[in-house]
């Protein structure tokens, strides 16, 4: 009888045990993980998904298309903002731009609100070791204490890049604990390298290509051969690529370090860079662990780099923050689920300074995207810098007789680029690279209605300060005051000058 009463004491507290274990392994906050990995994370400057892996044969990437062979190549990936310090920041944040302040380039004063929680912080605390190559530009950079940090600076001359690899080796091997390891590639950012110490291999010339980016929606010999020198950016990047993946295979550490690769915006051409079409705001995205991912996979769900930290913190069986946006990208990667509970991705912008300002909000689901231009009674200011070339990086912006040469549907997409309307609504099945606005096609209006509906609902969810008009009012006035004290962007060389949106963008 004793025995008995003991026997089902037993399978009751074995039962309680498992019940238990199941519970915790089906918690989504508080994943199991057995052996934390390794982290790698490569950004690369400037480019869209103009790789072998998506379809392009004017590049020669073999090393990034054999990482998408070996795990899982996104289709549709997006960035929140397609300007560099902005993007970043919600790489390491896992928040919008918005929501947490860095809505323009560091270069130029804008900053977080405050020192945000970010990536090296959190896996610090999980014991990580935690390594940067390349440069930050976020601000402040207080708020992403790397252990490791040899290699600072954009280095937008593309000199030394082999070093990356060997620094990253020094890291890698320097101890057995788990490190998370970023390393930031300067290509594809502007100026556009032909060739830089021996790379690439083989360079191309404008002869061999038949036309520039589909984007830009123009040819002329001098744009094919800026879209000549991006694609051997590209190949460079490659190169430089396969050097860290070697140094990484050559560890012994590959077999368990989740690799992940990503662009931070689209290509500094007119309509990219610095838009909220397609061209600038869709990025590459592959994601690789041996055992856990499988090999060859592609997934066409939208993303966003939002989902960037959710995914590394359940990776490395962090909790995820619930005040975090994204959602974690391991489920769809690793084939426990077919596809992610999303209909629609967001994306932000200002401008990135002061005279480049002109705000603007997307949502995009999978065939129609919105985009609102909060001031469409100006206009936009980057067509100017484009065409003009103002700087070295806008040397590859399409020229006024270029665009006057093109087809009249190109004509009028640089028209509506240039002097937008409010919105601007487009069918990406129908027209990929956004040249024919549909929003006064009567045809087309409830879909207007439900994505002016979804994007209202997300700045509502997320704070979006610029929602409220009043404060749109505020800071463009602050913009334009900012602009007048300080021409041509000379407060970016001023030590005292701040920027005072934050006092008031946080409040809202």
């Amino acid at each position: 009888m004793i025995i008995l009463k003991m026997g089902r004491s037993c399978i009751l507290l074995g039962l309680l045990l498992m019940l238990f274990h199941w519970g915790c392994r089906t918690n989504e906050s508080t994943p199991v993980v057995e052996t934390p990995p390794n982290i790698l994370l490569i950004v690369s400057e400037d480019n869209g998904p103009d790789l072998g892996c998506y379809g392009n044969t004017n590049v020669y990437t073999p090393n990034l298309d054999q990482l998408a062979a070996e795990g899982m190549l996104f289709e549709n990936a997006f960035v929140t903002y397609s300007v560099c310090s902005p993007s970043r920041s919600s790489i390491f944040t896992g928040l919008y731009p918005h929501q947490n302040g860095q809505i323009g380039l560091a270069t130029h004063k804008f900053r977080m609100y405050e020192s945000f929680k970010t990536l090296p912080v959190y896996l610090k605390e999980q014991g990580y070791r935690t390594g940067c190559l390349g440069k930050l530009h976020v601000n402040p950079e207080a708020a992403l204490p790397f252990d490791f940090h040899p290699i600072k600076g954009a280095n937008f001359a593309k000199k030394k890049l082999p070093d990356y690899a060997e620094e990253a080796a020094k890291f890698i091997n320097a101890s057995e604990s788990p490190f998370f390891l970023m390393v930031n590639y300067p290509d594809a950012h502007y100026p556009l390298q032909k060739q830089v110490e021996g790379m690439p291999a083989t360079p191309l010339e404008a002869k061999d290509i038949s036309s520039p980016l589909p984007f830009i929606g123009t040819d002329s010999e001098r744009l094919r051969e800026f879209t000549a020198n991006y694609y051997n950016s590209m190949n460079r990047l490659d190169e430089a690529v396969g050097m860290l993946l070697t140094e990484l295979a050559n560890s012994g550490k590959a077999e368990n370090t989740l690799v992940i690769y990503l662009g931070d915006h689209g290509a500094q051409f007119s309509r990219g860079k610095c838009s909220n079409y397609e061209a600038g705001l869709r990025i590459p995205f592959i994601m690789k662990w041996l055992d856990n991912i499988p090999s060859g996979s592609r997934s066409n769900e939208l993303i966003s780099i939002v989902d960037i930290v959710p995914t590394l913190l359940k990776a490395t069986g962090l909790q995820v923050p619930s005040n975090l946006p994204g959602l974690s990208l391991l489920p769809i990667a690793t084939g426990q689920k077919a596809e992610l509970d999303r209909e629609y991705i967001y994306a932000g912008g200002m401008g990135s300074s002061g005279l480049l300002y002109y705000p603007r909000r997307s949502v995009r689901g999978d065939r129609y995207k919105l985009i609102w231009n909060l001031l469409f009674d100006r206009e936009n200011p980057k067509f100017r810098f484009y065409a003009d070339h103002k700087n070295v990086h806008f040397g590859g912006g399409t020229e006024e007789l270029e665009i006057e040469n093109a087809t009249e549907k190109i004509q009028t997409a640089y028209a509506t680029w240039r002097n937008p309307p409010e919105y601007e609504l487009y069918d990406l099945r129908e027209d990929p690279n956004e040249f024919n606005n549909l929003i006064e096609s009567n045809n087309y209006q409830p879909v207007f209605e439900r994505l002016k509906t979804a994007l209202t609902s997300w700045q509502q969810k997320t704070k979006d300060p610029l929602a409220d008009p009043d404060i749109l009012k505020r800071f463009t006035e602050e913009v334009a005051r900012v602009n007048g004290e300080f021409p041509n962007h000379a407060y970016a060389k001023d030590s005292v000058f701040q920027w005072e949106y934050p006092d008031y963008f946080k409040n809202n």
